[in-house]
């Protein structure tokens, strides 16, 4: 449990870096652990995606995780964080991104999903439509700003009410912008922050938001064989595992995915993208 306490604290450190405060992890209102048709977002009309049926009061549906009695099936899950405020660290040379990982992620043939901030694709577009047209993997929402959807909420710069769909819509248009075809009616909440009103205020959208069971702790982590181990002692069945996709703030991550997938494929666990998982768990498509 302090091993878990540590990492869960490492992974909101790594948002907290990511955009001057960050955030992730929560308490039932302000953490966390279908859609209605919309046009923001760029699902093909013709394949719908798998999505989890609104909540209740038709608020938006959360997805922690697969059913964990099914197959050995597991999702690596990545944030591409980057907030709206960033830009000028980028321009001094800060890397928000991972080439190393994504071509490892390739090396092994290792499906995942990419929750990507608008912000993230605006500057490195070419990276972002790489991914996004590639058939191994599926880009997410993760907000455009990378602000938080409740106060509170480690710190982050916070998303009016008001603008919360906004921000959520802007993203998916800055995927469009650069290239990213399809991208996912999936929306991870910046820091995994949200209460009833954000769910709420994005019930409009049609998306499903996606949480996570298996924290990695790469957030600034310096071994990357403990963080390995993290993942190897949590994963189950259906599982998904929270890990980064920017090189400043998470350099461990790619050495971590190389020691993960072989011993993972030895036990038995094939790797599959959220929508597979949601799939399994009863999603519409």
């Amino acid at each position: 449990m302090i091993a878990l306490v540590r990492l869960i604290a490492a992974v909101c450190t790594v948002s907290a870096a990511l955009s001057g405060l960050t955030a992730c992890g929560a308490p039932e209102a302000t953490r966390a652990p279908h859609p209605a048709s919309s046009t923001t977002l760029t699902t093909s009309p013709s394949v719908r995606p798998p999505t989890l049926a609104p909540g209740p009061a038709g608020l938006t549906p959360v997805f922690e995780h697969g059913p964990h009695t099914g197959g050995k099936t597991v999702a690596l899950t990545f944030d591409a964080d980057m907030t709206a405020g960033q830009g000028a660290r980028a321009a001094r040379g800060e890397r928000f991104d991972n080439p190393g990982l994504v071509a490892a992620l390739r090396e092994l043939k290792v499906p995942a999903t990419v929750f990507m901030t608008g912000r993230w694709a605006e500057e490195y577009p070419r990276q972002a439509r790489s991914i996004g047209r590639d058939p191994l993997f599926e880009v997410a929402n993760h907000s455009y700003s990378h602000y938080a959807f409740t106060e509170d909420c480690y710190g982050l710069p916070t998303v009016g009410e008001e603008r919360m769909r906004a921000d959520v819509e802007r993203a998916y248009a800055a995927f469009r912008k650069v290239g990213v075809r399809d991208a996912m009616p999936y929306f991870r909440f910046p820091g995994g922050c949200y209460d009833r009103r954000a769910l709420k205020a994005l019930a409009a959208v049609g998306v499903t938001a996606v949480q996570w069971d298996v924290v990695s702790g790469d957030a600034f982590a310096t071994d990357a064989r403990a963080v390995a181990q993290e993942v190897l002692d949590g994963v189950r069945p259906g599982s998904v595992v929270v890990l980064h996709c920017t090189l400043s703030a998470a350099p461990t991550t790619e050495r971590v995915v190389r020691r993960v997938v072989p011993e993972l494929r030895a036990r038995g666990f094939r790797f599959v993208k959220v929508s597979e998982l949601i799939g399994a768990a009863g999603g519409r498509g």
